[in-house]
């Protein structure tokens, strides 16, 4: 399913042209797999491109996002994940098929924790991600690359823009 992978020394290099075949395999594993999700579920920030993408794709108009701390920078984490508000309603959902998408799953902590939340409040869950790390606690149910490697993300390589004093 994966294409080439661009590599720049110990790092995997995503890039936008990139990302736009990623997301597509993946909406076409999800498809193929004959699994119909009626929700996407963000996992923000990483994720949101991701469950755009996948919601534009396998036409669901039916997006959530849940905002989740866990990376403080490079390498660096909290102790746990921590759901930050505000909390997706779940109200009537019972019998829902979520699809849950973010970026990559590398200590798999983060998907972990939306997974536990959100499986008892709807019918059936399952993951999508670009990357999934091995040493990741959850094995993913649509993976576009699996890799040991740092990612650098288009969206996420270059400092924030913040103003400039003047």
């Amino acid at each position: 399913m994966a294409s080439e992978a661009v590599t720049d020394g110990d790092r995997e290099v995503l890039t936008w042209d990139l990302f736009g075949q990623a997301t597509r395999d993946l909406a076409h594993a999800v498809a193929d797999d004959g699994w119909h999700p009626e929700i996407v579920l963000s996992i923000a920030r990483g994720g949101l491109l991701i469950g755009g993408a996948l919601g534009y794709a396998l036409d669901l108009k039916n997006t959530f996002v849940m905002n989740v701390e866990f990376y403080t920078g490079i390498d660096q984490r909290l102790e746990m994940p921590r759901i930050l508000p505000p909390v997706p309603d779940f109200v009537d959902l019972a019998d829902a098929r979520v699809l849950i998408a973010d970026d990559v799953a590398d200590t798999g902590q983060t998907l972990a924790s939306v997974i536990e939340f959100v499986a008892s409040k709807v019918g059936q869950v399952r993951s999508a991600v670009l990357y999934e790390k091995p040493r990741s606690l959850v094995r993913c149910d649509y993976v576009w690359r699996r890799t040991d490697r740092w990612i650098n993300f288009p969206w996420s390589t270059l400092p924030p823009v913040v103003p400039t004093a003047g």
